[in-house]
């Protein structure tokens, strides 16, 4: 089975007992609680106290967040199992997945930075208060990261006082580790340092939305700093600032896909049992064709997710292939997440207005998740540039298997200098779509040879194009975006053992796609005659397939009727 489904959970292969318990004590956490009283907290906007003492109690963060070397003697990072765990979070509520998804934030400058006493205490400190907090943005400079007026102001003595102010920092309120970006007064140095929640020279100003989980506005007046709370200085602070966002907006992805895998029971349940007009919802012809669509693009999600796991967990500093699937997992995961969710909307309509289900509230936890660690634009600005190697400039790697075993992450902290990025190299994408001979990923081949045309007509004019235009860059990214998407379902299909009918209908959308983005990149102002004629050779119609349609929908879709609800 493909989609988690907490009744009947699908064991992972983890290589400890470990791994396998936190799921299941988490699992049975939330079932235990309840949808009646996670609503009742959701309205009333109740912090996730008790999600907190459970996760305390468990020492559920400290197995998930504690790298090689911290912790217990078996100690391991493993984004195999941050993944699952994400997901599970999602699937009940954001906020408690926000609470895990910031507090991994807070704590990983500790362990990319350079203060070995303080990571040994940032441990104990996790034990008794497993909250941490990410102080990077500031309500005046937004995302401009290269702007910061938290400043360490040198003293006499040699210590520092922090001033400043810090917004939109979710467990703000209460987290025992607080890692703060900012600059040192006088200099251009950058720095990351530690404070506490408690400290008395700590404001909680305000929770800054109205919402269950807390993301907060705090300041600090002269908080006093010495060298034992300094993580990282210059160069390295700015470096672990984009590192710690490289490791944690991957959560993004599998948050999203559980919050619809959740709304996606709820919505097949409730249309497997309403007639009207003399039949059920789900014999429906549009019904039928919005839960395929719907199954088949959360299906993908679900499929790159586990695939990019493994690059996360095999990069080096020879494979860096991480740095692209990694922003289309925050990106692109996160808005198929939409799409799917407006799909099944579509079907149940006004009972997804309806207080006592999941689905009301996850129509509007899910918009936040494409905006979080980087809009749309922003990462997609940087995909662009790996467009040339990518495409014309393949590597060669040994084929990376699916990763479930207790090695460390160790490269991603020890990530280093963020810089070379466009020279990163990829494995020759061919190898997986020349690996199946299913009609629409035929068609998906051709459709990619078209984009391909259109980057060798366009030559350097691209480049400014993209750069004059920023609407032009992401009609450009989104293709690209699609193609490397496609070849990680590709290869995430062989080693889950997807049948071949399911992914062919998979690919009957992702066609669909690429010809809906070659179409508004043939029709923007900018593009050349070339350009265009390349463009609508990406236009294509899947092959249909009604034999097919009807398989999945039968296996696939409906057979999951009834299969989960939430305990009451």
């Amino acid at each position: 089975m493909l989609l988690l489904n907490p009744k009947n959970y699908q064991d992972r292969n983890y290589p400890d007992d470990r791994s396998k318990e936190i799921m299941l004590k988490t699992i049975d956490w939330f079932e235990t609680k309840g949808l009646e009283k996670m609503k009742a907290d959701y309205r009333s906007r109740e912090f996730t106290y008790d999600f907190a003492q459970f996760i305390q109690k468990e020492g559920i963060f400290e197995t998930l967040f504690l790298p090689k070397g911290y912790g217990s003697e078996d100690q391991y990072y493993s984004t195999y199992r941050m993944y699952e765990f994400s997901e599970i979070c999602g699937f009940y509520g954001t906020a408690y997945w926000y609470m895990y998804h910031v507090s991994t934030l807070g704590l990983d400058p500790v362990f990319l930075g350079d203060n070995e006493a303080f990571k040994h205490a940032a441990v104990e400190t996790l034990r008794k208060n497993p909250l941490c907090a990410f102080g990077l943005s500031e309500k005046e400079h937004g995302a401009d990261i290269y702007s910061s007026d938290m400043k360490l102001y040198p003293q006499a003595d040699g210590t520092f006082l922090a001033k400043g102010s810090k917004y939109y920092i979710g467990n703000g309120n209460e987290a025992g580790i607080v890692t703060v970006f900012g600059k040192v007064d006088g200099t251009d140095d950058y720095v990351f340092f530690a404070v506490d929640s408690k400290h008395e020279k700590y404001e909680c100003v305000q929770n800054v939305i109205w919402a269950q989980n807390y993301v907060s506005e705090f300041t600090l007046h002269d908080y006093p700093i010495t060298d034992a709370d300094i993580l990282s200085r210059g160069a390295k602070a700015w470096d672990d600032m984009l590192n710690t966002i490289n490791i944690c907006k991957f959560n993004i992805g599998s948050g999203a896909t559980g919050i619809v895998t959740h709304s996606f029971y709820e919505a097949l349940n409730h249309a497997a049992h309403r007639n009207l007009y003399g039949k059920y919802v789900t014999e429906f012809t549009h019904v039928k064709k919005l839960f395929v669509d719907s199954f088949c693009r959360l299906g993908a999600m679900k499929l790159f997710g586990l695939r990019a796991t493994d690059y996360m967990r095999n990069a080096s500093s020879e494979d860096k292939r991480y740095l692209l699937y990694n922003p289309i997992m925050k990106m692109k995961v996160a808005l198929q997440g939409e799409a799917v969710h407006e799909m099944l909307w579509d079907i149940i309509a006004a009972r997804g207005f309806e207080k006592d289900i999941y689905f009301e509230q996850a129509v509007t936890e899910l918009r936040g998740f494409p905006k979080l660690e980087g809009t749309r634009h922003v990462n997609m600005a940087l995909i662009v540039k790996l467009i040339p190697s990518y495409f014309f400039n393949p590597g060669q790697f040994d084929a990376v298997p699916r990763i479930i075993d207790a090695r460390n992450d160790d490269y991603l902290f020890e990530q280093g200098p963020t810089r070379g990025y466009a020279k990163i190299q990829f494995h020759d994408y061919r190898l997986a779509y020349n690996s199946k001979d299913l009609p629409n990923i035929a068609i998906f081949r051709e459709q990619i040879r078209a984009y391909e045309e259109f980057l060798m007509v366009s030559g350097m004019e691209l480049k400014d194009q993209m750069m004059n235009d920023f609407d032009y860059l992401l009609a450009v990214g989104e293709i690209f975006t699609l193609v490397a998407y496609g070849q990680l379902i590709i290869e995430s299909a062989a080693i889950e053992k997807i049948d071949d009918g399911l992914l062919d209908q998979i690919f009957d959308f992702m066609v669909r796609d690429f010809a809906v983005y070659g179409l508004d990149l043939f029709s923007k102002p900018s593009s050349t005659k070339q350009q265009q004629d390349a463009c609508l050779k990406m236009v294509k119609r899947p092959a249909p397939d009604q034999k097919r349609f009807d398989t999945v929908l039968k296996d696939h879709v409906y057979s999951l009727i009834d299969a989960y609800e939430m305990n009451a």
